[in-house]
């Protein structure tokens, strides 16, 4: 077996790192993973929701941390030009499909304008050597086919949210195609990864943690769309991936400078009851879930996206299977809903990882 690529501490050491979104749930896991490289990290982002792993772990106090919102072009770019930082991870997002329905402006002020300002800030501030933008695998025109999608197929997305990942990809390609090739040596990336789970999540209309809120009060779980099949990973597998893609544009920014999939292996593409079920098993107390009602907004039933790109040029692969992830993620909120530290869990999940061998 190949040896396994993973972020290096050595690349990472001192350097200056902007996170937009690190109030979120990956940029949270983000946060301190990077942390615990040696980075520098500062963090510009909409204050958090609670709860929230930010708030449980005290990332705050960890990171250089700043709030604003990304449609303020003016606040991104004096923000920016005060970290000066050498590479800049983009995840701040208006993240869920149902939300978009309801706050349709929102969605794409944020998605797409905001990926806009983000990028104009970059381009006033000569420190930074590289970003990734990270969207989503929805935003790929989705045709319900059977196989995966890789990264030269076309953008859409029927909802609001999808449309608007598929903007940002379109912002971003043509922004690297008109300010990246100059003089400056500047690697621009977008990355897209599926649905990811772990400890810490407690967004509304999201499975797993949906999952655990009925969960910890004794109650059934109730699933919408049992059938509906997506790409699930744990947070760490996508973060290990742009962690990766960074240090790649960072130092070759010509040949990376693309947008990327990191998804799992294709016999962890499930659906949602597969989920729902391994979750009641390893939560146990007699755990269970029922279909509930049905859902008259639309929500694509069948996606995955292909991420061999990533492991033959990248060196990135999963090393995580899917039930061994959910195992982590019910055992990390069992741990701190018992009285344990989300910060300790965190840490100590992020080196777990870290020892993997990447053996089934």
């Amino acid at each position: 077996m190949a040896d396994l690529v993973r972020p290096s501490p050595t690349f990472w050491a001192g350097k200056r790192v902007l996170v937009l979104g690190h109030t979120g749930f990956k940029g949270a896991w983000l946060s301190l993973w990077l942390r615990s490289l040696g980075a520098r990290v500062s963090g510009l982002s909409l204050p958090p929701d609670e709860p929230s792993l930010f708030v449980a772990a005290g990332v705050e106090r960890l990171v250089d941390n700043h709030y604003a919102d990304i449609r303020d072009v003016e606040a991104v770019k004096r923000i920016t030009q005060q970290v000066e930082p050498e590479i800049v991870l983009h995840l701040a997002a208006q993240s869920l499909v149902r939300r978009s329905y309801a706050e349709p402006v929102e969605t794409y002020a944020t998605n797409v304008m905001g990926t806009v300002h983000v990028l104009a800030a970059v381009n006033a501030v000569p420190s930074v050597r590289s970003v990734v933008v990270v969207t989503s695998d929805k935003c790929y025109e989705n045709r319900e086919w059977h196989w995966a999608y890789r990264e030269d197929e076309p953008m859409g997305g029927h909802d609001p949210y999808s449309s608007s990942k598929g903007c940002a990809e379109l912002v971003t390609s043509a922004w690297r195609q008109s300010f990246a090739n100059g003089s400056r040596s500047l690697g621009i990336a977008s990355a897209r990864a599926g649905n990811v789970i772990g400890g810490g999540d407690w967004a509304t209309d999201r499975l797993v943690p949906d999952c655990i809120r009925a969960l910890s009060k004794g109650e059934q779980i109730g699933i919408r769309n049992p059938a509906s099949t997506r790409p699930w990973q744990h947070v760490l597998e996508p973060l290990n991936g742009y962690l990766l893609l960074a240090e790649r544009i960072t130092e070759a920014p010509k040949n990376f400078s693309e947008g990327w999939n990191f998804g799992p292996v294709e016999e962890d593409a499930r659906p949602v009851s597969w989920i729902a079920d391994r979750v009641v098993a390893a939560w146990g107390d007699n755990a269970q879930w029922s279909k509930v009602g049905s859902d008259p907004l639309h929500e694509a039933h069948f996606l995955k996206v292909d991420a061999s790109k990533a492991r033959a040029r990248l060196g990135w692969r999963p090393l995580l299977r899917l039930d061994q992830g959910l195992r982590w993620t019910v055992d990390w909120y069992k741990k701190f809903l018992a009285g344990g530290s989300a910060l300790t869990l965190t840490e100590a999940q992020i080196e777990d990882y870290g020892r993997l061998s990447g053996e089934p």
